[in-house]
């Protein structure tokens, strides 16, 4: 993988629009970044292509990712998911984006946003990187080290350093397009 037509961004269709029209790109609404952080936990130990996949089942379960709603999500509800085929029926898994959305309205009513918490750890300002080959990509960093760790302080389950990166990359926050990749219109 040497750049930018072979790696995984050009591996399937799903993928493909994954990489070039949300990974990368600055997000800053609370629904967008929780919905990502709680795809962020359901893809430990599987694959992104599976979670994008399966990504329209979740939204129409987890209420669009709305906090609210999520937040009030019972023990009931989450038995009526795990009978669900179209999602990953992981007990934990599922719990944990429920008890995420107590924790992130939380965030919210601390730092006035899930936004300000999340781009705060940057002042706001985006990393780009510009790697020249998919092997320069670390999975963790020293930020990813510390953004894992404060989300764990204040209640976010199914977060470490690797998943923590992951989840930068996708809120834009980190950019690491390969260099010379130039977004598609």
């Amino acid at each position: 993988m040497t750049d930018a037509t072979t790696w995984w961004g050009d591996r399937n269709p799903l993928l493909k629009a994954y990489h070039d029209h949300e990974w990368g790109v600055p997000k800053h609404d609370d629904r967008a970044l929780f919905e990502l952080l709680s795809l962020e936990g359901l893809q430990i130990g599987l694959s992104w292509a599976l979670v994008l996949k399966k990504r329209p089942a979740f939204n129409a379960a987890f209420h669009h990712f709305e906090l609210a709603p999520v937040a009030a999500m019972t023990d009931l509800d989450l038995d009526v998911l795990m009978q669900d085929a179209g999602l990953i029926r992981n007990r934990r898994k599922l719990e944990a984006i429920v008890h995420n959305a107590g924790a992130v309205q939380e965030l919210q009513r601390e730092y006035g946003s899930f936004d300000r918490y999340v781009w705060g750890f940057t002042d706001g300002q985006q990393l780009v990187r510009r790697p020249q080959t998919a092997a320069d990509i670390p999975t963790q960093d020293p930020l990813s080290q510390l953004v894992a760790t404060d989300m764990k302080k204040h209640g976010i389950k199914m977060i470490g350093p690797t998943s923590a990166y992951s989840f930068l990359q996708g809120a834009g926050v980190i950019d690491d397009h390969l260099a010379g990749w130039h977004r598609r219109k």
